[in-house]
């Protein structure tokens, strides 16, 4: 963060150049903000000389952004409303607030929440827009510098102390075969150890794999082949011997496969 530059920014031109892009006159802008036309004119003026770009221009149809000024205008839609509530105190309100949120998430947990939150939150939140991207192992830097709002990983990684995280959802593995596999509801250690398997690779792969608990007993299981997520893995065992290990509710969704089934591991 570039604390110089923000100590020598000017809030309020924010403000007056928000005001000015919506009513795209001067005169109507200075009446909203309670300023004399000269006053909004000097704004601009020095919003100019900060962002070194003309930011809006004078046409007969009033001002018009430039691409800076689109860009700038794109940003304060989120930034200012968030600004408001920090210094109100209010609380976030989806129905009315105007919000694009940025959120890295594993394969997984975007296959669970975002049909969750397209059937539940997006119907009465209009002005809201959420924007998944893949998870990588810069995640949580990002989130710390802001480039996100919202990290979705599980519990066996550790996110920086100034970050707060809380428990969404619990999940367990599950085993999937194809649908002709000699193999019954459930599996032996025994059965899995002398299988082959689909593994996970990448950030993705590397939080949900059974490696940690079968070292911990001494096991190593056989990987063939490894895919980046876990609709390819499922995929690979249709019409195979291998097995693929993957999150019981990203399995669920594709139960209905008539070329799969899903086995759970023999409880010791």
């Amino acid at each position: 963060m570039r604390i110089k530059q923000l100590r020598q920014a000017d809030l309020n031109l924010l403000v007056v150049f928000t005001v000015l892009a919506e009513e795209r006159n001067a005169s109507r802008a200075a009446t909203r903000l309670s300023l004399s036309q000269p006053a909004v004119s000097r704004a601009l003026h020095r919003l100019r000389d900060m962002f070194h770009d003309d930011l809006l221009v004078r046409t007969a149809a009033g001002y018009e952004p430039t691409q800076q000024g689109q860009r700038l205008i794109d940003e304060l839609k989120v930034f200012l409303p968030r600004l408001d509530r920090l210094l109100s105190g209010s609380a976030f309100d989806p129905e009315v607030e105007q919000a694009r949120f940025r959120i890295a998430s594993t394969e997984h947990a975007a296959s669970i929440l975002a049909p969750a939150l397209c059937r539940e939150v997006l119907p009465s939140a209009k002005k809201v827009r959420l924007e998944f991207v893949a998870l990588r192992d810069s995640g949580f830097e990002e989130l710390t510098r802001g480039g996100l709002d919202l990290l979705l990983s599980t519990d066996d990684t550790y996110p920086p102390s100034q970050l707060q995280s809380e428990v969404i959802y619990k999940e367990e593995l599950v085993c999937v075969v194809g649908a002709k596999s000699a193999y019954t509801r459930q599996l032996t250690i025994k059965q899995y150890l002398e299988a082959e398997h689909v593994g996970l690779s990448g950030v993705a792969g590397s939080r949900f794999t059974p490696e940690k608990l079968l070292g911990a007993k001494g096991h190593k299981r056989r990987v063939v082949i490894r895919v980046p997520y876990s609709a390819a893995a499922i995929q690979c065992v249709a019409g195979t011997p291998l097995i693929a290990t993957v999150p019981k509710r990203f399995a669920v969704i594709e139960q209905h496969n008539p070329a799969i089934k899903i086995l759970h591991p023999q409880r010791n």
